[in-house]
């Protein structure tokens, strides 16, 4: 990357140094007074071998500043998975009194939305009707409210759906504008959300206030923080299993870069969680390409059509954090749990007794347990590409019912299921997932467990 000094210093290497410093020294790092004092005007420079050392400190010092930088660059939230919905939620702080928000997080919501019920703030405004804010965020109307002022219940507010999916509720509800604060005090002022009532949180793991959309939409949050920021359109998701996962917005994950695999972002029609829709719309959820599944390498016989978007914008495979386990349309889910059968009875697996909603279930004790997760047939979803492929390893592909019962965590959607395959959460844990909008791409790890790593030590 191309660097400029003030116009006020000259070009040459030697002037440079000459001329830093004999610049004030108010605001620099006292390790910097250190080095540049040994060189002031009563300690002049005097061999070229001198000021070579210097430019090089200078130049490591202005990487390091560099550095420093980038990484304050975009948004880190914590994620964390709640054990009796198997939901991922994360945490960040809300308005002037900076009040504690759990938000589920929802790959296909709109927007964030929080209940209002008890939230107080100062900072907080609503958004008005037919303002560039409300045209901004497609608002629907305009919503009123009969009883006091306050967050929640304002009248001339621009309106927007808001949309529950564990109770299959869509509402309209007013749209407004605080501070969102993350966990290292990165704030973000006027940041649109909308409120709801407390009976809106049916479904939501307990203590959660709220959800948090991350959808193609125009005021999602990945959106709002990338504008705001002006970091690349990004995020990257490394959901749990157990500790602190993270949900990160504009920043490169380098730790990992040579474990990330790449395939296409693709839209399809609008889903059923999509609240408002005509039939010409794009889905503002994340779909991909897959072609095929393999069992223990050995490909299951499904005809590839079976994966793909029709012309009536139906089947396809999508991503989706509210989706307990992966669901497959019937007419995929059935060969795969006879291959996957038959794999396992060449491992020596014995077969257990279906535990609803699962068909494919395996007596524990005769398999064996790794690191990595329950040793069974590896799956493998084809990707387009050369050697492209999402592999799910046992701790992503079984499911424990108890002490002797392990499942296929895969339900079958039916043979009416609008879309082929549904990525479902328990898949995505300990995955890192980074949904790229400026390049229409996802990059994914498979399973970190395999490597030895989990999301909770993942570093940026």
């Amino acid at each position: 990357m191309m660097r400029t000094y003030p116009s006020h210093l000259s070009s040459s290497p030697v002037n440079l140094i000459q001329q830093l410093t004999e610049q004030p020294l108010m605001n620099t790092p006292p390790l910097t007074l250190t080095i540049l004092n040994k060189y002031s005007s009563s300690n002049p420079i005097s061999t070229q071998s001198s000021m070579a050392s210097l430019l090089t400190f200078l130049l490591l010092l202005t990487i390091f500043i560099s550095a420093t930088t980038a990484q304050t660059h975009g948004l880190v939230l914590p994620l964390r998975k709640d054990s009796k919905t198997s939901q991922f939620y994360t945490t960040f702080q809300m308005g002037s009194h900076r009040a504690a928000i759990n938000a589920v997080i929802h790959l296909g919501g709109q927007h964030l939305w929080i209940d209002c019920d008890n939230y107080t703030s100062d900072t907080y405004a609503p958004i008005p009707c037919d303002s560039p804010k409300c045209e901004l965020a497609e608002g629907i109307g305009c919503i009123g409210c009969n009883g006091p002022t306050r967050p929640g219940c304002t009248n001339n507010t621009c309106g927007t759906a808001s949309s529950n999916p564990f109770i299959f509720y869509i509402t309209s509800r007013g749209l407004f504008e605080d501070t969102l604060i993350s966990r290292d005090n990165v704030e973000l002022s006027q940041f649109m959300f909308s409120c709801v009532n407390n009976d809106y949180l049916a479904g939501l793991a307990s203590g959660a206030a709220g959800m948090l959309g991350l959808s193609r939409f125009v005021i999602s949050v990945h959106k709002q923080v990338a504008e705001k920021m002006n970091v690349p359109d990004k995020f990257s998701i490394c959901a749990p299993s157990f500790g602190i996962g993270k949900l990160s917005i504009g920043i490169d994950q380098l730790n990992i870069s040579g474990l990330l695999k790449t395939t296409p972002l693709l839209v399809n029609k609008p889903g059923e969680n999509q609240p408002i829709s005509t039939p010409n719309d794009l889905s503002e959820e994340y779909f991909i390409g897959v072609k095929s599944i393999r069992v223990a390498g050995e490909p299951v016989s499904v005809k590839e059509s079976y994966f793909s978007i029709s012309k009536d914008r139906t089947g396809g495979t999508k991503i989706s954090t509210v989706q307990n386990f992966t669901a497959l349309h019937s007419s995929i889910y059935k060969p795969l749990t006879r291959a996957f059968d038959k794999a396992t009875a060449n491992m020596k697996i014995r077969s257990a007794a279906a535990v609803a909603p699962f068909r494919a279930c395996y007596r524990s004790e005769s398999i064996v347990r790794t690191p990595a997760g329950p040793e069974v047939p590896a799956i493998d979803l084809i990707l387009p590409g050369n050697d492209v492929y999402w592999r799910i390893n046992g701790a992503n592909s079984m499911v424990e019912i108890d002490q002797k019962t392990m499942c296929l965590a895969f339900v079958d959607a039916g043979s009416r299921a609008r879309t082929s395959v549904v990525i479902g959460a328990h898949q995505m844990e300990e995955n890192f997932l980074e949904f790229d909008l400026v390049s229409a791409q996802l990059k994914f790890s498979s399973s970190l467990r395999v490597q030895n790593m989990s999301c909770s030590r993942l570093q940026f």
